[in-house]
């Protein structure tokens, strides 16, 4: 089972959030800003890469509603509220990679003994693709 990227009533609702964050002043505009260029970066990438970005997205934003979305160097990103990354999703396209890459950074709390993954290929999305990045999500942010 594979997604076609954001539904019509996802796209809706991240506009109508994009309006009220702007509606709370400065702050809330920096936030809705930061949404705005994830989105526009996402809409830039190719059909296949474009669609696990927006499935990502969702994802990010139901399992850690706390991260703020931005772009970090190009790639759509989800920074804690010190502004630090947490997360990013690479699309294949960027560097002619043959799959996308979900990367997590020191923010992270993966921290698994000595040694530990922070960067996973991602190919299709699934159900079980999607179980386990909101597993992964919801381990970056727990303390």
């Amino acid at each position: 089972m594979t997604s076609d990227g954001f539904t019509d009533e996802e796209r809706a609702a991240m506009k109508e959030r994009a309006a009220e964050l702007r509606a709370e002043g400065r702050k809330g505009a920096k936030k809705a800003d930061g949404l705005q260029a994830l989105l526009d970066r996402i809409e830039t990438m190719a059909p296949d890469d474009r669609a696990l970005a927006e499935r990502v997205h969702v994802v990010v934003s139901a399992e850690a509603p706390s991260l703020l979305p931005k772009t970090w160097y190009g790639m759509p990103a989800w920074a804690n509220e010190d502004g630090k990354i947490v997360l990013f999703f690479q699309d294949a396209g960027k560097f002619n990679y043959r799959y996308a890459t979900l990367g997590f950074q020191d923010q992270a709390h993966l921290d698994d003994g000595d040694f530990w993954p922070t960067s996973y290929a991602l190919a299709t999305w699934s159900p079980t693709v999607e179980k386990q990045i909101a597993e992964l999500v919801q381990r970056a942010v727990t303390r």
